[in-house]
């Protein structure tokens, strides 16, 4: 039977994380999925355990012992809160002594004029964005040293190179993601962990859509197209190694 790997996904209730999580359900992993909302994480479930059995199929193999499918784990946390990174580790390390995948896909944007940003909003995109994926990583380091790789991938913004208005916390949060994930690349480069940022811009999510309700949906990028950029990550196991992949939206300028 194959060895299951195990992947660790944040803001895996919808969006990115959630096609993240269903498009590694055909690459042996088992999961520790997190999420605000224990309700639509429970649909994440569903929708990575049909493309599990689905992939399963087109192998015309079980890679399952018992036919069961991958084991899911599920936790509820909000991020904004500055104890929530040690709390989702502790509940990880409950359930698996093994990590094979972290991928911090949990944000929140913030639309104002810089000059009505509150020290409580700083303190509440800064954690999500910034602080929790941060300690995620630390935590998560000595496991993924004994993985055959270990990856991070950190799920930025195009704003982590551009700053628009009105988006001057969240672009921070984002510059502050990009180079911490910079940093410790170059300090595990002598290791077997790849640390990987992928930076899109407008991606059709629910998120996006709540900080934009007017926004035209029909020309921006899907998640799984992100989450194809994912397991196009995931393959890359030999001497290339990839630092950063930005993602633009079909209709916007090259390289821009």
């Amino acid at each position: 039977m194959v060895e299951r790997k195990v992947a660790f996904i944040t803001g895996a209730s919808r969006g990115i994380g959630r096609a993240v999580a269903v498009a590694a359900a055909s690459m042996d992993y088992d999961f520790f999925l997190t999420g605000r909302n224990e309700s639509a994480l429970e649909e994440t479930v569903k929708v990575v355990r049909k493309a599990a059995a689905k992939a399963a199929n087109d192998n015309d193999k079980s890679r399952f012992g018992c036919g069961e499918g991958p084991l899911i784990v599920l936790h509820t946390e909000d991020l904004s809160c500055p104890e929530a990174a040690e709390r989702l580790f502790e509940a990880f390390s409950r359930s698996f002594d093994r990590l094979d995948l972290l991928v911090n896909n949990a944000g929140i944007v913030g639309a104002k004029p810089v000059g009505d940003y509150s020290p409580d909003d700083w303190e509440h995109i800064m954690n999500i964005n910034a602080r929790a994926p941060f300690f995620l990583m630390q935590y998560s380091i000595p496991l993924l040293k004994k993985a055959d790789p270990g990856f991070i991938i950190n799920i930025g913004s195009v704003v982590a190179h551009k700053g628009y208005e009105n988006q001057a916390l969240y672009s921070a949060s984002k510059h502050a993601l990009l180079g911490y994930t910079k940093a410790t690349a170059r300090e595990f480069k002598e290791t077997n962990i790849r640390i990987h940022a992928i930076n899109p811009g407008g991606v059709n999510t629910d998120l996006v859509k709540s900080v934009r309700p007017d926004i035209d949906t029909t020309d921006m990028i899907s998640p799984e197209e992100i989450a194809e950029t994912v397991k196009f990550l995931l393959r890359m196991k030999g001497n290339a190694m990839i630092d950063e992949i930005s993602v633009r939206r079909r209709t916007k300028k090259p390289w821009d």
